[in-house]
């Protein structure tokens, strides 16, 4: 795969064993999870990441289980910044925030517009509303808002 290359299954953006590291992170978090559940959160973040990366100044967001695993991905420093620039080059800013009346069903659309238009299909039951956990409740306590939603930016912005 060439740089900046994106490959039909996210999964492949990273190493195996980064990948397996990604989803131990995971399900330490949330001690309860499956390992397949793990992956498919884990599988979903890197969607996204890969379609903020593509996308500069859209402003997409993740779900609030999604979310679980782009923690997971930032918390691996060096792995995330070099799935960052092997996707173009555009770091990918998280900007935590959690207020589950910020959800916008909008952001979340453009959102998985975005994934698609990459050639993957996004898991639509990891993409709903922060307040529906009847598919898996999670650790993560964030929840995007309009006004706080992902801006990669190729070089930091100084005050």
């Amino acid at each position: 795969m060439s740089v900046g290359q994106i490959p039909v299954i996210a999964r492949a953006l990273v190493s195996d064993e980064r990948f397996t590291s990604c989803r131990g992170t995971v399900m330490e978090a949330n001690p309860d999870m499956p390992q397949d559940m793990a992956d498919r959160i884990v599988e979903e973040a890197l969607k996204f990441v890969a379609a903020c990366s593509r996308n500069p100044g859209v402003g997409l967001a993740p779900s609030r289980i999604v979310d679980e695993g782009w923690h997971a991905l930032l918390l691996h420093t060096a792995m995330y910044a070099e799935l960052c620039a092997a996707l173009g080059g555009n770091f990918v800013h998280h900007f935590p925030g959690y207020d589950p009346t910020n959800y916008d069903p909008a952001i979340l659309d453009r959102t998985r517009q975005a994934i698609t238009g990459l050639g993957y299909v996004p898991d639509a039951k990891l993409w709903g509303e922060p307040s529906d956990e009847t598919l898996v409740a999670v650790a993560a306590r964030c929840q995007h808002a309009p006004e706080c939603t992902i801006r990669p930016m190729p070089k930091p912005e100084w005050p």
